[in-house]
């Protein structure tokens, strides 16, 4: 499974290879992580070298307190911070926008047709994708132009699927 973890104004991917290794933005390391007790205490042995930290939970993300230091923390799957950011990005209302599958999956319902008039937040095409229903919306209310996926497609992270104008 692989994780977008931010810390401050940093972003690293982590890979959980398996219950002892992690991979951060490549490296594997030897891990051991342990809950002390009924606080908010954790222990962390990371190749042999031993940490304890405080992790906190806050709104959105978590407060981690570690040699003295509080960092801001936040965890992603990368699957969902897909989503996320394809639904939330913001499009000019004059420029044609071009909607692309945010993961490779299997297109299961073409809600639209070309010259179909569409409004903002209208789904437009579900893609099913590890047993998971992904519905992509429009950004915007324009017109369909450029179908480019039918029922049954099955299509790569980052292919064009149509287009609004």
């Amino acid at each position: 499974m692989r994780y977008v973890t931010t810390i401050g104004d940093h972003e690293y991917l982590v890979d959980i290879l398996d219950d002892k290794h992690i991979a951060v933005n490549g490296t594997t390391y030897e891990i051991d992580l342990k809950s002390i007790g009924d606080q908010p205490l954790y222990s962390l042995l990371v190749n042999g070298e031993s940490f304890e930290g405080y992790v906190y939970p806050s709104d959105q993300s978590w407060q981690v307190l570690l040699r003295g230091r509080s960092y801001p923390a936040s965890v992603e799957d990368e699957r969902e911070r897909r989503l996320r950011l394809a639904a939330s990005g913001v499009v000019s209302e004059r420029v044609e926008f071009t909607l692309k599958a945010p993961m490779p999956g299997l297109i299961i319902a073409v809600n639209v047709r070309e010259e179909q008039e569409v409004e903002k937040d209208q789904v437009l095409v579900v893609l099913e994708s590890m047993k998971m229903q992904n519905e992509l919306k429009s950004p915007r209310p324009g017109i369909i132009s450029r179908l480019r996926v039918n029922v049954g497609d099955r299509v790569e992270q980052q292919q064009s699927l149509l287009s609004v104008v």
